[in-house]
């Protein structure tokens, strides 16, 4: 158990803390290609944590990806709970950590490295996108990782994933598809806007990925 919550919080806590430094960095610089910036940030760090513990904890450093996990029966309650805790305070860890060692003001401006819901779309809208997005990544998952006949690529896949759902969706939602990578940054930052839909979009996504290969592509092997 000690050895799955400490991957699982420091690979969460690296992917909350670049993830949220190179938001801060793109606004702070005003980079036109910031948003390029910000999805090669995530989809770098994730790969490289994801490769990291993959073996020890299955690198899921995602409550999303944690619960459609248990949901599919892959993990145990009590790993998943280990899991869900460590990924949170990694999370919550990291975004205090960027607090104590970034400039206030940028902190604040970037609402301490979170995600916000673009004012032109609606809240069923940043839902549908947050679950899309991490449908899509359940489902590498599933095809990269989970499946014992997946391709040995370590974490590159799913970082690769993430970084694409950025440049979909990071302009409207953020493009979270982990609600630690938005919860850590709400409770530092105390901007908690959208962060119903960050839970609810992603958790439902994953589940409905896992359900797929569960029960429509590894049915035969089950």
């Amino acid at each position: 158990m000690q050895r799955n919550f400490l991957a699982e919080f420091v690979g969460t806590f690296a992917l909350v803390f670049i993830g949220g430094g190179a938001i801060m960095m793109a606004q702070h610089t005003g980079n036109t290609a910031g948003l390029l910036q910000v999805a090669l940030a995530h989809g770098l760090i994730l790969a490289l944590m994801v490769s990291a513990t993959m073996n020890v904890s299955g690198g899921h450093l995602n409550p999303a990806v944690t619960t459609a996990l248990l949901v599919a029966r892959r993990i145990t309650p009590t790993i998943a709970g280990v899991h869900i805790v460590a990924q949170l305070l990694g999370a919550v860890a990291a975004a205090y950590m960027l607090k104590a060692l970034m400039p206030t003001a940028i902190f604040a401006a970037a609402q301490g490295g979170g995600q916000a819901i673009a004012l032109d779309i609606s809240g069923v809208q940043a839902l549908g996108l947050e679950f899309i997005a991490t449908f899509f990544l359940m489902f590498v998952i599933y095809g990269t990782a989970v499946n014992s006949e997946a391709p040995k690529i370590g974490g590159l896949a799913i970082g690769l994933t993430i970084g694409a759902g950025i440049l979909a969706i990071g302009p409207l939602t953020g493009g979270s598809m982990n609600p630690a990578r938005s919860f850590g940054p709400a409770i530092a930052s105390g901007v908690f806007a959208g962060q119903a839909i960050f839970w609810v979009g992603p958790i439902l996504g994953a589940i409905a990925a896992a359900l797929i290969w569960e029960f429509g592509i590894l049915t035969r092997k089950r």
